[in-house]
């Protein structure tokens, strides 16, 4: 493998890595398992209906549930096998050069990016909240987060050492951003679909 940009292990990183990969995966696979299940039975309701704002069923069935022609929950299956796969070899002290970084994290960034979509989809289209999707919206954002102030520290972008510092301090930070997003989120479902009536 080509000259490295990392200076040191980024084992917290890692072990999220692999986590957010885990709950990401398993969200996608109930999600395609539920869907497997609908086409068997036409009329079957999802197990992840809870009500007519919490349900997985108007999601699954809609347009915007298989953009691509095919079940969104696929592209999961595929995709969060990536960030495990990356944390285990960042454990195995696996360096990565820039180009992989970007690679990966542009990656992120359309994953990002579709669950925004998918976000304002459900609750300004829809009018739903399904309960897996939520899961997987819940590690994708402090995912982004993560890593894109990683590769700011790391010196994979080209930035000054005040900039790299600054990331390096934000680090800790990721927690808090993650939740002031879920915050916001559930903010803006609460003022389009008053969902604490609802419950």
């Amino acid at each position: 493998m080509s000259e490295t940009v990392t200076p040191r292990r980024p084992t917290a990183l890692a072990v999220w890595l692999i986590i957010a990969g885990a709950v990401g995966w398993w969200a996608a696979f109930s999600l395609t398992m539920e869907r497997f299940h609908q086409l068997m039975d036409g009329g079957a309701a999802a197990s992840c209906d809870f009500s007519v704002l919490v349900q997985c069923t108007a999601n699954l069935k809609s347009w915007q549930g298989s953009v691509f022609g095919f079940p969104n929950p696929i592209i999961g299956l595929a995709a969060w096998i990536a960030p495990i796969v990356v944390g285990f070899a960042i454990l195995a002290g696996a360096r990565f050069a820039r180009w992989f970084w970007i690679l990966f994290w542009l990656g992120i960034v359309g994953a990002m990016t579709f669950v925004i979509w998918l976000i304002s989809q459900s609750i300004f289209v829809l009018g739903t909240l399904c309960p897996w999707c939520m899961v997987t919206w819940s590690v994708t954002i402090p995912t982004f987060f993560a890593v894109t102030l990683h590769l700011f520290r790391a010196g994979v972008f080209p930035v000054g050492q005040k900039t790299r510092d600054a990331a390096a301090s934000l680090m800790a930070w990721v927690p808090l951003m993650a939740f002031a997003a879920y915050v916001v989120v559930a903010v803006i479902a609460q003022l389009r679909l008053d969902v604490l009536s609802q419950i």
